[in-house]
């Protein structure tokens, strides 16, 4: 955190020994979850086929990865604080890789499903400690440009994912992707063990598990509920859940207002660059990830891209992310976090509007990689200050928190959005669908089991397709209409959030000098309380 206040005392110094290999180490553990996260998009298609999977089981596999990682950041970052954040990263990059075998080898989109959460939470205890350890580790400046060079290429190398999925999905079978992360691990997991110091101003106060245990149980309900949300017959299963996830909101909150060592404390999370912030990254990494989700679909089902050309359209996002972030930290300096958020977020309303407007049947690729750069600089320059302001707001004994926080921006946010999208995108295929079988003069030819099958997916529709060759050009017309339907539902969404989101940074959060002289505020808040395990250091 940069500001002309006076130095904080509980800040390590500017850079660790070796920082270059330290931070090289925490984003290539970092890339291992950033690919596993990515990887499934692209095979979506194929997955669907393999196993006549419904939408809603695709959306779930999709999402399944975000599920197990967002529910598990804010208790395993609490656990590493307090036990070692480098014991965490090593066990969670080690169990990354019976997780990602499970998945290649799957019966079952169900136990693919199930899979990919388990992955997710394998994830949970690597991920966030990169983040925890880059806060503890570095200062001033130099953290800053450690935050963009971990945020800029952990997206790029997430945006990845599909260019080399679709290269395995050539010549492989659908669960290759799932392997590709595998000599990553093993790579990472050797330089953790070398270079990343065993300990780095770690908590010495007990671990919440209540809390910990409530927090899974509130963010899987409500995102399986959102996910379920229009599966036909879970109704009940649907409401359960957001039972389930009121419920444990409401415990969570009565626990962390009288814990003695609350697992996320509510006193840092109401500061404005805190909570602001959050919110802000929810919506830019959920945006970004709902886009690819529903993309990647889009170009293979109404486009006819193979997996090699869908999974290299994106390839103009990773550029721009890797190009923006740098500059994104500089300007966060410069100009302060609420200006460069607000920079990232009119592109990313942009790309948004234009997939709206011009995303047909008959889109050339120029129209499509319009909106991959346009995400791309979105992404690249709204990643790092909302980043940056969560780290900058803590103390160093609750990085964890932070850095829990800051990978539910993009876990939660990526599982919401995703599960929204998919939901719109589920719910408007099967509607437009229906509605084209009403209108057909075949309609009363078409049987209720045909029409389920129909409307389930477009991977379905297509076998249905095969199965009925006469009437195949009209089944696959009317599914890319139905899709075309469904994503202009879940892109209209999108652009609602962004735009809600762009009006809470404009509002919320303080100007550059407001923004600076709450940190130096926040700095004697902390300073008081006496918080052990604070090195002296300069200022950030």
């Amino acid at each position: 955190m940069s500001t002309s206040g006076a130095p904080r005392s509980d800040l390590p110094r500017e850079a660790p020994a070796r920082a270059s290999l330290v931070l090289a180490s925490l984003i290539l553990v970092a890339a291992v979850a950033n690919l596993n996260l990515s990887v499934a998009n692209v095979a979506l298609p194929a997955i669907g086929k393999a196993f006549d999977s419904s939408q809603s089981a695709l959306d779930l596999i999709a999402v399944g990865y975000s599920l197990g990682l967002a529910a598990s950041v804010l208790y395993l970052g609490a656990v590493g604080d307090r036990h070692g954040r480098k014991l965490l990263l090593v066990l969670g990059t080690a169990l990354s890789v019976p997780a990602c075998l499970l998945a290649a080898y799957a019966p079952s989109d169900t136990v693919l499903a199930v899979a990919r959460i388990l992955g997710g939470l394998s994830a949970g205890m690597a991920y966030p400690t990169t983040l925890a350890l880059i806060t503890a580790l570095w200062a001033g400046p130099g953290r800053t440009k450690a935050i963009a060079l971990w945020s800029s290429l952990g997206g790029g190398i997430s945006m990845l994912g599909p260019v080399v999925a679709g290269a395995l999905l050539e010549r492989f079978y659908w669960g290759s992707v799932f392997l590709v992360t595998l000599p990553l691990a093993v790579i990472a997991l050797v330089m953790a063990l070398l270079f990343v110091p065993a300990h780095a101003n770690e908590s010495t106060e007990p671990v919440d598990n209540l809390g910990g245990v409530l927090s899974v149980v509130l963010i899987a309900g409500l995102v399986l509920a959102i996910n379920l949300g229009a599966v036909p017959g879970q109704g009940a299963l649907v409401v359960g859940l957001v039972v389930i996830a009121l419920a444990a909101g409401v415990a969570f909150f009565w626990r962390q207002r009288r814990a003695p060592n609350p697992l996320y404390d509510l006193h840092i999370a109401a500061r404005r660059t805190f909570w602001v912030a959050a919110c802000a990254g929810i919506i830019v990494y959920g945006s970004m990830m709902g886009s690819a989700f529903i993309s990647q679909q889009y170009l293979q089902n109404v486009l006819e891209y193979d997996p090699v050309e869908a999974g290299a359209a994106i390839l103009p996002l990773v550029v721009m992310i890797v190009l923006v972030a740098p500059r994104s930290a500089k300007l966060v300096e410069t100009r302060g976090a609420r200006a460069t958020l607000l920079i990232g977020y009119t592109f990313l309303f942009l790309a948004f509007a234009w997939m709206l407007v011009f995303w047909g049947e008959d889109s050339g690729y120029w129209q499509i990689g319009i909106v991959y750069v346009l995400i791309g600089i979105g992404a690249g320059f709204a990643g790092t200050p909302a980043s940056h302001s969560l780290t900058g707001s803590v103390p160093v004994r609750r990085a964890g928190m932070a850095s829990g926080t800051a990978d539910l921006q993009r876990d939660l946010g990526g599982a919401i959005m995703q599960s929204v999208m998919g939901v719109l995108l589920t719910a408007g295929y099967a509607s437009a669908f229906s509605a084209a079988i009403a209108a057909s003069p075949e309609s009363k030819d078409v049987s209720e089991q045909v029409q389920g099958e129909l409307t389930k997916s477009f991977a379905s529709a297509a076998q249905v397709a095969e199965q009925h060759p006469q009437y195949a050009d009209q089944i696959i017309a009317a599914a890319r209409e139905s899709f075309l339907h469904g994503d202009d539902t879940a892109y209209t969404v999108g652009l609602i959030a962004i735009a809600l989101g762009a009006l809470l940074i404009f509002f919320m959060f303080p100007r550059r000098d407001a923004e600076r002289e709450l940190l130096r505020r926040y700095y004697t808040e902390d300073s008081a309380s006496g918080a052990p395990g604070k090195p002296p250091g300069p200022a950030a």
